[in-house]
C-alpha cells in the first residue's frame, strides 16, 4: 500500500545571504534605487517519489543536496513550491535537534504537546511520558525547561518520544550519530524493532555502511535532483564510484 507520494515536487527557498538582508538596508537600497529582488535557490527539482507502506529508505548524498529539505516536506514542516505531497498515515519527524520543543517550557509539558501536535491525548502522553524520560535518561529533569539540557539531553529527549510513540511513518535525519556509544547501543536496538515492524522508516545518513546493511531502498540525491533509486547495496556503489 502506497503511504507517501510525491508529484512533481520543486522547492525554491530564499539564499542565507538574502535572509540576512536586514530592513534598514533593504529600505536605503529601495530609496537609491538599487533594490533588486531576493535571491532564490532551487533546493529540490521536480521531485518524483513512492514509497510503499513498510519499506526502509535510506537517503545519501552530499551536504547540500537537499536530503534533509526532502524530510521536511514529507514531514509537513516545508510545503514545496510546486507539486503535490500525499502522506497517509502517522509521521512521527525527528530531523533538527529540539525541532518542535519550546525551550522555555519542563521536558514533561514538552512531551505532551509534542505528542498532542501528533494527535494524541494528553491522557495518552502522560501515559507514555514515563517510559519516554527512562529511556531518555532525563527522570531527573521532567520539571527542569528544555533551555536548561545539553544538546545531547535534547536529542535524547526527541529520540526517546518520536520512536515511543510507535508512528505510521518515522523520519530520521543523522539521528543515530548522537550521543555517548551507550545511548547509540540503545538506539540501535530500538530501531532494530522498527526493521521488523511495518513502520515505514526513511533516514538520512552518511553511513554507507548502515544504508547498505539496513535499507531495501536507497534514494541518491544530487543537488535537489533524484540521481538514482534502486537497492540499498546498488546505489551506495554507484555513489561511492562518483565520490572516489
Amino acid at each position: 500500500m502506497e503511504v507517501i507520494r510525491l508529484d512533481n515536487v520543486s522547492l525554491w527557498r530564499r539564499t542565507q545571504e538574502e535572509f540576512s538582508y536586514d530592513l534598514k538596508k533593504t529600505l536605503l537600497s529601495v530609496v537609491e534605487g538599487k533594490y533588486r529582488q531576493p535571491a532564490k535557490k532551487l533546493v529540490l527539482n521536480n521531485i518524483e517519489l513512492v514509497v510503499e507502506k513498510g519499506e526502509k529508505i535510506g537517503i545519501i548524498g552530499a551536504n547540500g543536496s537537499g536530503k534533509s529539505t526532502l524530510l521536511k516536506i514529507i514531514s509537513g514542516i516545508l510545503q514545496p513550491t510546486t507539486g503535490t505531497v500525499r502522506v497517509r498515515g502517522q509521521v512521527a519527524p525527528l530531523i533538527e535537534l529540539g525541532a518542535g520543543f519550546d525551550a522555555e517550557i519542563s521536558v514533561m509539558d514538552n512531551i505532551l504537546l509534542y505528542g498532542v501536535l501528533l494527535g494524541f491525548s494528553r491522557a495518552e502522553m502522560k501515559a507514555r511520558a514515563r517510559s519516554i524520560l527512562e529511556f531518555a535518561e532525563l527522570e531527573d529533569y521532567a520539571l527542569v525547561p528544555v533551555k536548561g539540557l545539553s544538546s545531547g539531553m535534547v536529542a535524547r529527549l526527541g529520540f526517546s518520544i518520536a520512536t515511543d510513540i510507535q508512528p505510521d511513518i518515522l523520519i530520521l535525519d543523522e539521528v543515530l550519530s548522537v550521543g555517548d556509544e551507550s545511548f547509540k547501543n540503545k538506539c540501535k536496538q530500538r530501531m532494530d524493532n522498527f526493521w521488523s515492524e511495518k513502520t515505514t522508516v526513511l533516514v538520512v545518513s552518511h553511513s554507507m555502511d548502515f544504508i547498505q546493511q539496513s535499507c531495501d531502498k536507497a534514494i541518491w540525491l544530487s543537488k535537489g535532483n533524484i540521481k538514482l533509486i534502486g537497492k540499498g547495496q546498488d546505489v551506495v556503489q554507484y555513489y561511492m564510484e562518483s565520490v572516489n
